[in-house]
């Protein structure tokens, strides 16, 4: 009775560092290739950035100038209005390497600040909407909210903030609502990041929209 346990042990054995071996060559061969094309963007040279879908706030479509004396509004306001002479790039979820590839080594620097710039952004519109929110000024939050998913914003709760705005908040009849819902989807499909997965769950019809965490 020993020998077949001890063969089929044996066999476990054999098989599992086969499978370990294969594993281990597909790293390395995952770590090759990134490393092949990183040595091969250090050397692309400079290109035009012209190409880049900049992104630039509709001052004159979003309410700015309406915080009156509330100081909170204000200074996010005051956020937004900074970056006005700023340029802006959503470049989420593509990596150095890939932007070193496309646009050159010499680029890096210019295209990590745009990107960072779209990151203020977003957060920003984000807080500015959640504040109209609390405050009752749902279309202005909309406004502000539909903004940032039109720049292909990743931030979930943003999503989930105009959804439950088109559901509740706006007296929207159902056909309206689901016109709204159904012109997110193709945004959410495109996002470059992991939050798309979740936020197209928030369009389903069942989307639980309460917060989570």
């Amino acid at each position: 009775m020993k020998f077949p346990f001890l063969a089929t042990f044996i066999l476990f054995i054999v098989l599992f560092n086969i499978r370990i071996r294969l594993v281990s060559r597909k790293e390395e061969q995952k770590e090759e290739k990134f490393w092949d094309r990183e040595l091969r963007s250090n050397s692309v040279r400079k290109k035009s950035l012209d190409t880049l879908e900049y992104v630039h706030l509709p001052y004159d479509l979003l309410p700015f100038g309406t915080a009156g004396d509330d100081e909170s509004l204000q200074e996010i306001e005051d956020e937004l209005t900074a970056l006005k002479d700023l340029k802006i790039v959503n470049l989420t979820g593509i990596t150095n390497t890939d932007l070193k590839l496309e646009y050159g080594t010499a680029n890096i620097t210019a295209l990590t600040e745009y990107d960072q710039n779209y990151t203020t952004l977003v957060i920003a519109l984000q807080k500015w909407g959640d504040a109209l929110y609390t405050r009752g000024r749902f279309e202005d939050a909309a406004s502000v909210l539909e903004f940032a998913v039109k720049t292909r914003t990743d931030i979930t709760a943003t999503y989930r903030l105009l959804i439950d705005m088109y559901k509740t908040k706006l007296g929207l009849n159902e056909q309206e609502i689901q016109r709204k819902l159904d012109g997110l989807v193709p945004i959410a499909n495109s996002l470059n990041s992991l939050s798309r997965s979740t936020i197209l769950k928030l369009l389903e019809p069942d989307g639980d929209t309460s917060e989570t965490e």
